[in-house]
C-alpha cells in the first residue's frame, strides 16, 4: 500500500510503501484488548499489603476463659473482629504480571497498526527532528498545524533534542520502534512513525 510521506512543516516528501502483511491487516480487538490487559497488569507495582492476624501487634493470651462467661468465645485480641485485629485474605505484596505468547504480543501490535492505518490515522513522517535549535514552541506550532489532537511518534532511533522538547507538550508522546506498543497506539489519537522507523518496524515484525 502505497502511503504519503510528509514533514513536520506539512510539507510533501514524496511516497512510501507499506507492506500489507503489517498495516492493512484485518484488526482483532480481541486480541489487542489481551495485549492492553497484559501491558497494564506487568505495570502495576503491586505493593499493597495489609497485615493479618500474626503480624498485628498485640497479645497471644486468651481473652478470658473458654467457658461460664455468658460471652461468645474468643481465642485472641488479634483476631479481625476485634478493633486492633488483623485483616483475613487481605492484599499482599505480589506481581501482577502474567505471560502472554509473542505471537499473540506480535498479532496484537500487527492489529495495532492496521487499525491506525484503517482510520486514517496513520502518518509517515519523513524524519523527526527539532532542528539544531530545539524549542517547544515551534514543536507545538507544528503539532497545531497538523492538526493533532494526540500523537504518538515512532522512531528507529529517538533524535536526543526532539525527544526533549516532546516531553513538555502533554498530548505528544515519542518512542523508539523497539517501545512502541499496542497501549500507547490505542490511547493515543494519531500515530506518526518516521521512514526509518517503518523499515525498523519491518525487521520486528518480520
Amino acid at each position: 500500500m502505497q502511503v504519503p510521506v510528509i514533514t513536520l512543516d506539512n510539507g510533501s516528501a514524496g511516497e512510501i510503501e507499506l507492506p500489507e502483511a503489517i498495516f492493512a491487516a484485518a484488526p482483532r480487538p480481541d486480541i489487542m484488548a489481551r495485549v492492553v490487559h497484559w501491558q497494564l497488569a506487568k505495570r502495576r507495582a503491586g505493593t499493597h499489603k495489609v497485615k493479618g492476624m500474626g503480624e498485628v501487634s498485640g497479645t497471644t493470651k486468651k481473652p478470658y476463659r473458654q467457658k461460664g462467661t455468658g460471652n461468645a468465645r474468643q481465642g485472641s485480641l488479634r483476631a479481625p473482629q476485634f478493633r486492633t485485629g488483623g485483616v483475613v485474605h487481605g492484599p499482599v505484596v505480589r506481581d501482577h504480571g502474567y505471560s502472554l505468547n509473542k505471537k499473540v504480543r506480535r498479532l496484537g501490535l500487527i492489529s495495532a497498526l492496521s487499525q491506525k492505518a484503517a482510520e486514517g490515522k496513520l502518518v509517515v513522517l519523513e524524519t523527526a527532528s527539532a532542528g539544531e535549535t530545539p524549542k517547544t514552541g515551534a514543536l507545538a506550532k507544528q503539532v497545531k498545524a497538523l492538526g493533532w489532537k494526540s500523537a504518538l511518534v515512532v522512531d528507529a532511533q529517538v533524535d536526543e533534542g526532539f525527544g526533549r522538547v516532546a516531553r513538555n507538550l502533554p498530548n505528544l508522546q515519542v518512542l523508539p520502534t523497539m517501545g512502541a506498543n499496542v497501549y500507547d497506539i490505542l490511547k493515543y489519537d494519531v500515530l506518526a512513525v518516521t521512514r526509518a522507523g517503518v523499515e525498523a518496524l519491518k525487521e520486528r515484525l518480520a
